[in-house]
């Protein structure tokens, strides 16, 4: 198991080699796949959004079996998600999850536009509410700028959600950070460490 400050400098020099060019693409291979094909040990989760534009392997430059990641619509944590995270602490040994999120958000954008939604959107669209809600205060307020506050809004979820992911946080064996991909240029910044 990888800790978690380790785990966080590996994504961090893995996005840095993504955005300068010289991505290794490792584990990438049908060898590496049978390696890991009966057990996995992921040195972080990931919980991002699913937007095609968001590949968490290519993005930290990482490869099968390196990464559990956890993808939704405006990386919102619902029941599933928040358990898909619990399995990777307690079953996996995943001791950083990064909540990512990233510009030019199409269900942040959603959200903002506000007004009827069809079908099961509506849920995805209540979860982001809030952040929309607390950014309305301000008039000129952006799309990035809710994706950043949803990004830590989801964060907080997480590191009070009790009993498991709470407890991990409190006792130091887990880490739960968040950051935002700019789409153009590619890089990764943290918001909350």
């Amino acid at each position: 198991m990888t800790n978690a400050d380790k785990a966080l400098q590996l994504l961090m020099e893995g996005n840095g080699r993504f955005v300068s060019g010289s991505a290794r693409g490792p584990n990438r291979t049908i060898t590496r796949a049978r390696d890991v094909s009966r057990a996995q040990s992921p040195f972080a989760a990931v919980l991002g959004c699913s937007d095609s534009r968001e590949s968490m392997d290519i993005i930290f430059d990482c490869g099968i079996g390196d990464l559990f990641v956890v993808r939704i619509a405006g990386n919102v944590v619902s029941d599933m998600v928040m358990g898909s995270l619990e399995f990777s602490v307690l079953k996996l040994g995943v001791s950083l999850i990064m909540v990512m999120g990233h510009t030019n958000c199409g269900a942040v954008q959603a959200a903002m536009d506000s007004g009827e939604v069809p079908g099961h959107m509506g849920s995805l669209m209540k979860e982001i509410e809030p952040c929309v809600n607390l950014c309305r205060r301000n008039p000129d307020i952006t799309p990035d700028e809710v994706s950043r506050e949803n990004v830590k809004n989801s964060v907080t979820r997480l590191r009070s959600a009790g009993p498991i992911l709470e407890e991990k946080c409190m006792d130091g064996s887990l880490l739960i950070v968040g950051g935002i991909h700019d789409l153009y240029s590619g890089t990764v910044d943290l918001l909350i460490q």
